[in-house]
């Protein structure tokens, strides 16, 4: 397991299917493992608590201050319709960088533990499957085949989608004023 904050990369335009040596940062989240290309983490850091936000949907479970920054963190878990993140010991907050508009927009996303770098091959990633990966499908790159276990490798473009997101959380504040 790595440690909150032992991963800082540098951001960038994502390059997940030019490169043929690839690096993931993998974490779990309900005992299953996913990843997300390295060049979109900005770095990680131990769960400490958040600022709620009353009147917002679920997956977005607060904002933290980082560095005098305020950066919205989603409930991974909760984003993906299951129920949401339970605060453990290990919990992190994994500072991704999305794009919107041409800028890039640093967004925190809870997680149960973050586990390691993987390096692997282009090859080495499958296709998306159709169906039975519990999750939509258009937030799924493909499967990495890691010394037999399987991966979810996540287009975390599609799943922080900022659009979306603001979309669903004026759906919430509807439901509640209207």
């Amino acid at each position: 397991m790595l440690s909150p904050a032992a991963v800082t990369a540098a951001s960038g335009p994502p390059a997940l299917l030019a490169a043929e040596n690839l690096q993931f940062l993998t974490f779990s989240l309900e005992g299953e493992l996913f990843a997300v290309a390295i060049e979109h983490i900005r770095e990680i850091i131990e769960f400490n608590g958040l600022t709620a936000i009353p009147l917002m949907p679920a997956f977005l479970r607060g904002v933290i201050n980082l560095r005098g920054a305020v950066v919205p963190v989603i409930d991974l878990a909760a984003r993906f319709g299951r129920e949401g993140t339970t605060i453990g010991r290990r919990t992190c907050v994994v500072i991704l960088e999305v794009e919107l508009a041409q800028r890039m927009l640093p967004i925190g996303v809870l997680v149960d533990t973050v586990n390691e770098v993987l390096t692997a091959e282009r090859q080495q990633i499958e296709p998306r499957p159709q169906f039975g990966a519990r999750l939509r499908a258009e937030f799924i790159v493909g499967m990495l085949n890691q010394d037999e276990r399987f991966v979810i490798v996540l287009d975390i473009q599609q799943v922080l989608s900022v659009q979306e997101m603001s979309d669903l959380i004026g759906l919430s504040v509807d439901a509640h004023t209207g």
